[in-house]
């Protein structure tokens, strides 16, 4: 990718430009080795969160074997930490970017008996569940305190 063409993706990135339509709906809760893990706004499933690369990349092969094996360890290091807050029967993982192309990976903890359990998560439920500041803080200390 040429220079030129690799700053106009940086001023048009979501993630990169730090738009606040993104990260209206996050909170961080950790700086990981080549990431950002933040707190989804969204609690429909509990202890939902994403996982973002912290430069701009769009596919998994567009990283080196290292980039690639690091980005994986902080998305196991957030499952994990996600695993003991939340204790999930399962984690969903999704890594999309079809509306927002910059390497991102959404952790949805799943429930048995709880929405779409044996579905796929629905990233962009009709009614989203929100908690108060206050409970978006201890969430993000649990989590922290697990990592």
């Amino acid at each position: 990718m040429t220079g030129e063409m690799s700053k106009l993706i940086e001023t048009t990135c979501l993630y990169c430009t730090k738009d606040e339509k993104i990260l209206s709906g996050l909170l961080e809760i950790a700086e990981l080795k080549v990431s950002k893990f933040y707190l989804s706004k969204d609690q429909t499933y509990a202890g939902r969160a994403v996982v973002v690369l912290n430069w701009h990349a769009k596919e998994l092969f567009d990283l080196t074997v290292t980039e690639r094996h690091a980005f994986a360890d902080d998305v196991a290091q957030a499952a994990q930490a996600l695993q003991q807050t939340f204790l999930p029967n399962k984690i969903n993982y999704a890594i999309y970017g079809d509306m927002v192309p910059h390497l991102h990976c959404h952790l949805a903890p799943k429930y048995e008996g709880g929405d779409n359990w044996g579905a796929p998560f629905n990233n962009n439920p009709e009614s989203k569940k929100l908690v108060s500041s206050e409970e978006y803080q201890v969430l993000i200390n649990r989590i922290r305190t697990a990592l």
